[in-house]
């Protein structure tokens, strides 16, 4: 069901980004939509670059599909499947939801650094430290599964692999640079996507 697929992408952008973003102009005056630096390090254009192909892939499916030019993968073209994905899409982007909350006004999309926010250890951060990309990965798997062709599916490993690549090569650094020992002692106890994996030591 590709209409169904690009609806749920639709809600997705609608709901955690845009949705997001205005709450966070109506809290601090700006978006909160970074984006990659002005000065991007190549840690910033490779993660940038996964997740671009990760978007790409996600959207481009059911386009495709829509367009005859590619075919569902057939062992996963049943209702049971769609059902699941819907499932994993609730859930996920429920999950995406909350932390976002949980962040409040330190909330941003992408790292500037020379800007300083909070560092957010409550809540869902307090069982892993990226709890937004590790909701974010069952959504699209979700969506995946609606519509699930070969470029769809390729989307959650894509966009699972642009969340480590960020993490690790751009916004830890940044956060050890700005917090210090708050940060490296958070990241010793917390881990990075899964709870108690991905400590930093």
């Amino acid at each position: 069901m590709p209409g169904l697929a690009l609806g749920l992408w639709a809600a997705f952008g609608a709901v955690a980004v845009l949705g997001r973003a205005l709450l966070q102009r109506r809290m601090t005056g700006s978006s909160g939509l970074i984006g990659i630096s002005p000065n991007p390090t190549a840690a910033d254009l490779v993660s940038g670059a996964a997740l671009l192909a990760a978007v790409l892939a996600g959207v481009g499916g059911p386009v495709l599909e829509l367009a005859g030019a590619t075919e569902p993968v057939a062992a996963l073209d049943t209702g049971a499947v769609r059902a699941i994905g819907l499932a994993l899409f609730a859930v996920g982007i429920c999950g995406v939801v909350a932390s976002q909350l949980a962040m409040g006004a330190a909330w941003r999309v992408g790292v500037d650094p020379a800007e300083r926010t909070e560092l957010v250890t409550g809540g869902p951060f307090a069982v892993v430290r990226n709890p937004i990309y590790t909701a974010i990965v069952p959504a699209l798997a979700g969506i995946a599964l609606v519509a699930p062709c070969v470029p769809a599916l390729l989307c959650p490993p894509l966009a699972a692999l642009a969340f480590a690549l960020q993490t690790r090569l751009v916004e830890e650094p940044h956060l050890l640079a700005a917090h210090g020992e708050a940060y490296a002692s958070y990241a010793r106890r917390v881990g990075r996507f899964l709870p108690g994996l991905g400590r930093i030591d």
